[in-house]
């Protein structure tokens, strides 16, 4: 009845709220993206996507598509192996970065070591920059990490915005520095954060820096300061500051997949992960109860 085709389509398009970049990513025309949509909407009978000249979401009925549409694809590949007798196999360093801690990125690892049990699969949780620099230097096979919106480098997996968080109780003085709560160099949103407020011409202060986000987490809680953070993926007990805080906009941040150089069965692994992780995109919007 759903054809995958138009299954894979369709979480492309929701995962990137566009028909552009979706198509992007397949290596579609944005007409054909659009007629997948269109056929599969058909077979399910229902709208899946509500649009219009500005914005692309997903109708209540499209969020329950997604679920479908990956425990589908999950059956059909894991068919597609058996009886190809094609098994991924092999070592695969895979490196994620501190934003999918508190994320259901376990819960996609977990069913790929369970449809891929030949791949011995090595896991880095560090900083996005850390990460970049590991694959570039060859010690990394495949990255989930942050870019910022003008790198060219990875496969979009979701954008979203870059909000100041805190502790809710916390207050700042317009009189004095931001107090500051950030990542080590090379962290991204540390990076942003002071360009932002240099731009501004806003004084700042770092009242804490750690390489855990567990640290950074805490140290937030305990209303030390603010710091830059996904929209999508604040931590429980921590709030976005309100705009009368009068904190300069911080922008927008990319998620991306970012593959190495190896060839042969890393290469494999490292593809069937990259397809897993954009399978469950939705997943990592998501943090884990």
């Amino acid at each position: 009845m759903y054809e995958p085709t138009h299954l894979r389509t369709f979480l492309a398009v929701a995962q990137t709220l566009s028909f552009t970049q979706a198509a992007r990513r397949l290596g579609l025309r944005q007409s054909t993206v659009s007629q997948h949509v269109r056929r599969l909407e058909d077979a399910a009978g229902r709208q899946l996507f509500s649009r219009d000249t500005h914005a692309v979401e997903l109708t209540e009925d499209g969020e329950a598509m997604l679920g479908f549409a990956r425990r589908i694809l999950e059956v059909h590949e894991q068919a597609t192996a058996f009886f190809t007798g094609t098994r991924v196999r092999g070592r695969l360093r895979f490196g994620a970065s501190e934003d999918f801690v508190l994320t259901r990125l376990p819960e996609i690892l977990e069913a790929f070591r369970y449809d891929h049990p030949e791949v011995d699969l090595e896991l880095t949780v560090e900083l996005s920059g850390t990460l970049h620099e590991r694959l570039a230097a060859g010690k990394l096979d495949l990255v989930l990490a942050k870019r910022l919106p003008r790198d060219p480098r990875g496969e979009l997996v979701w954008r979203d915005d870059l909000v100041w968080i805190g502790a809710e109780r916390l207050r700042l003085d317009p009189d004095r520095p931001v107090p500051l709560i950030v990542y080590p160099p090379p962290g991204i949103t540390r990076a942003r954060a002071l360009e932002v407020l240099e731009r501004q011409g806003r004084d700042w202060r770092i009242v804490c820096t750690s390489g855990s986000l567990s640290g950074l987490i805490a140290a937030a809680r305990a209303g030390l300061g603010v710091m830059a953070h996904s929209r999508r993926l604040i931590p429980p007990g921590l709030f976005r500051l309100p705009d009368r805080a009068g904190l300069p906009e911080l922008g927008k941040v990319d998620f991306v997949l970012v593959h190495g150089h190896r060839r042969g069965p890393a290469e494999a692994a490292a593809d069937a992960l990259a397809a897993a992780v954009l399978a469950g995109g939705e997943r990592l919007r998501r943090r884990s109860d």
